[in-house]
């Protein structure tokens, strides 16, 4: 079987190259989104005192309930109503339905481990968008995040939000590399279909 994928190597990668520049092409008409990073730490307080690995882990349970509340109806009422100024017609012109799955896609937000910090990114279509909707979302947590997970926590914002210098959707190299993938695989079940149907090799 490997002697039949080194003889049409050339055709395998044509293939491969192929459907790569045509996943390319295609994100090349995609709308662009450029990210901004903010990041939040998040200190866990205890009256009764504990030891600071003690608290760092329960930072990291308030961060993991924080990255869910952020996806939340709920939430993306209470940046809405921020007063920092953002475009807020991409979520307003949709569907309840439709609008909640491109806040989910508009907003992410992950834990830094052993640490207490939460990265938060946003996308947008421009950079300044990206930066004002990221100001907005970070002031949103840290002002109205102890409603989601109680009073015996603090929340700071400690890196303003930091555009991306290039467009971060569409990924043009992850795009280009899972067409080229496809184009591979394709290109292979090709080769071991045409061997099967001319009896080349009975292994096959």
């Amino acid at each position: 079987m490997f002697s039949i994928f080194f003889k049409q190597s050339k055709l395998i990668l044509t293939w491969g190259i192929i459907l790569g520049l045509a996943a390319l092409a295609v994100s090349l008409f995609l709308p662009r989104y450029y990210s901004a990073d903010s990041q939040v730490l998040i200190i866990s307080r205890d009256r009764n005192g504990v030891d600071p690995y003690t608290q760092v882990k329960s930072a990291e349970r308030i961060s993991e309930n924080l990255i869910q509340v952020v996806k939340t109806t709920d939430f993306y009422g209470k940046v809405m109503e921020s007063v920092l100024p953002f475009n807020h017609d991409r979520w307003i012109k949709l569907s309840d339905r439709d609008a909640r799955k491109q806040w989910q896609k508009d907003v992410d937000a992950n834990v830094v481990y052993n640490t207490g910090l939460m990265n938060i990114r946003v996308y947008s279509t421009t950079k300044d968008d990206a930066t004002a909707l990221s100001a907005a979302v970070t002031d949103a947590v840290v002002s109205r995040g102890w409603e989601y997970v109680g009073g015996d926590v603090a929340l700071k914002a400690v890196n303003s939000p930091l555009v991306s210098r290039f467009p971060s959707r569409p990924n043009y190299a992850l795009n280009f590399l899972g067409g080229f993938i496809i184009g591979l695989l394709f290109a292979c079940f090709w080769v071991v279909r045409s061997a099967r149907a001319v009896g080349y090799g009975k292994n096959i």
